[in-house]
């Protein structure tokens, strides 16, 4: 493997509290060192990061690579390729799939898709219960001996109380979390946006807070009683963070995390703008019923994003998660209520983050932290997510300050399907390697 000698960058990594300008030199897939100057070895190949930042590869915990059984969404390959353009370098692949991975063969196919198509690290997620229908555990120690990193049936909630009882008693035995979509079916039932002025004034029918709310609720409970752990998946809202925050100070083992659009998009993006005082990108310019930006949860109210942001800032909310899904346009070119629920976000995620970064509402330090050692420390890998001497390299490398439009059409994603079609970002991926292995590079 040729070594890899990366100049001159401002290299950030939140696991060694490191932020400064060195040179970053790689050999056998490893990070062999960083120093003010480091000459580089015979034959390594050179890559001038003077002005960019250079960080551990980010790392998603929620995305859905759709394979096997709905390779017109996306692939491993493509959804892979997707994650190394938008700069990481692991993704954990939910499981419903078709058939859903709720079996040792499936968890196989998609880590044997992963070795030979795989542009980054793939870690499949588990079934809770069988076929994801929330009736019977499926065989949870099976799947964990496959390799599975926790059990989750997004994107359906584990509605059965009891059901949610034994599993999160059966995955305390394994050492891994439960993750559950959090939601009341009664209470979400027939809603395809935020219960709010937005979906009053266009005649959608709406899902209140409380539907996530009461379900967080629930499960804090449950995993007080029984010992489990429990992570909140795409929290949301303000109340279902400030149970959260209730519960870790009683020292509940309960975490969460936040995607990118929860922290920077509300509901009146469904009229086909962002939210002008608040939100970072100002205008968008598709019509009002907007379908690209139906998703699950849904995009809430101005002071639900505030909240969002607050509560990663200061740690209620563990980190980052991009809940990438990937849809077909025929899913989403159709009346609002008929749409598929779901963004394409891997590739626009850094851009989303740094608007956040450069609005001065979060520090470059901690957005990077919150996608990369904070996901690895909820996964127990001390090997990921760091640029430690002797890590494995993967790495991103990207332009704080470089200004693109998003043409989703463009997406390496089959699924074009973003809200932020046409908007302006501020920060690019410029390079990402995998093990020493360069995965994206805009110089190819």
């Amino acid at each position: 493997m040729t070594p890899t000698l990366i100049k001159g960058g401002r290299i950030v990594d939140p696991s060694q509290g490191m932020d400064r300008v060195a040179d970053l030199l790689i050999e056998d897939g490893r990070v062999n060192g960083i120093d003010d100057q480091i000459s580089p070895p015979d034959g390594a190949a050179v890559i001038d990061a003077a002005g960019l930042v250079v960080c551990p590869g980010f790392v998603d915990l929620h995305c859905h690579l759709r394979e096997p059984g709905l390779e017109y969404k996306e692939t491993v390959a493509t959804g892979t390729r997707a994650a190394a353009k938008g700069g990481f370098t692991t993704v954990c692949a939910m499981p419903n799939t078709v058939p859903t991975m709720d079996t040792r063969a499936t968890v196989d196919y998609v880590l044997q898709k992963a070795r030979t198509e795989g542009a980054v690290r793939v870690l499949p997620i588990g079934c809770v219960t069988k076929g994801s229908l929330g009736k019977e555990l499926a065989e949870m120690g099976e799947l964990a001996e496959a390799g599975c990193i926790g059990f989750s049936d997004d994107g359906n909630p584990v509605a059965d109380p009891n059901i949610m009882r034994q599993a999160l008693s059966y995955s305390s035995a394994l050492g891994l979390p439960i993750i559950n979509h959090c939601e009341t079916p009664e209470l979400f039932r027939g809603g395809h946006m935020n219960e709010g002025w937005v979906s009053n004034r266009l005649g959608i029918r709406g899902a209140p807070n409380s539907a996530e709310e009461t379900m967080v609720s629930r499960d804090i409970s449950l995993a007080e009683m029984v010992g489990g752990r429990i992570h909140i998946a795409h929290i949301s809202t303000a109340g279902a963070v400030e149970m959260v925050r209730q519960a870790k100070e009683r020292g509940i083992a309960v975490t969460c995390e936040v995607t990118p659009h929860h922290l920077t998009l509300t509901d009146e993006a469904v009229m086909g703008r962002a939210e002008t005082q608040n939100s970072p990108y100002g205008a968008l310019t598709s019509a009002a019923y907007d379908t690209t930006a139906k998703v699950n949860p849904p995009l809430r109210a101005t002071p639900d994003m505030q909240a969002m942001v607050a509560a990663l800032a200061d740690g209620v909310i563990d980190f980052v998660a991009t809940d990438h899904a990937p849809h077909s346009s025929v899913e989403k070119l159709s009346t609002f209520e008929e749409a598929a629920f779901g963004i394409s976000v891997l590739e626009t995620a850094l851009g989303s983050m740094m608007t956040l970064v450069h609005a001065g509402q979060l520090p470059l330090a901690t957005m990077i932290e919150k996608m990369t050692s904070a996901p690895t420390r909820f996964l127990g890998r001390t090997d990921l997510g760091t640029l430690k001497p002797g890590a494995a390299a993967d790495v991103a490398i990207f332009d704080p300050n470089a200004e693109w439009v998003v043409d989703a059409d463009a997406f390496i994603s089959r699924g074009k399907n973003s809200p932020l079609h046409g908007a302006t970002l501020n920060g690019a991926v410029v390079a990402t390697l995998v093990g020493g292995e360069t995965a994206f590079s805009t110089s190819d």
